[in-house]
């Protein structure tokens, strides 16, 4: 793996959909400890209204949503720029993970994950953001 992934990311603006309270505040609190901006929403009907507006540079999702799932998120949102989007699910099967590649999520990670293994997806989001 380059050095430039293992670095510290510039800070992001990161729009978060997670409905399970704990895992949201969570990784909010991590995600601003980090120095990054992060919007979040617990429904995808929110983070449909939400999200076109956040000027987000990263979609963090969870798949498993109350009232629908990280997938048909990435088929309904309409996005003004293209954005970085990670997968989060306890869904890891081999057929999940080609599902949201096929959705448009650029990295699919197993919860609990590990927070080095975002910090990559992120450092990845941040490289491409310079580029």
């Amino acid at each position: 793996m380059s050095d430039s992934l293992t670095k510290d990311p510039q800070p992001l603006r990161i729009f978060i959909v997670e409905n399970h309270p704990d895992t949201l505040k969570g990784l909010t609190m991590y995600l601003e400890q980090m120095e990054h901006i992060v919007i979040s929403a617990r429904t995808m009907r929110e983070a449909l209204e939400m999200l076109p507006l956040a000027n987000c540079d990263v979609l963090l999702s969870d798949i498993g949503l109350p009232d629908g799932d990280g997938w048909e998120l990435m088929r309904l949102v309409k996005l003004p720029k293209k954005i970085f989007a990670i997968a989060m699910s306890g869904f890891g099967m081999n057929a999940d993970r080609v599902k949201s590649k096929k959705a448009g999520y650029r990295e699919h990670l197993l919860k609990p994950f590990n927070p080095d293994d975002l910090d990559v997806c992120l450092a990845e989001a941040a490289q491409e953001l310079e580029r």
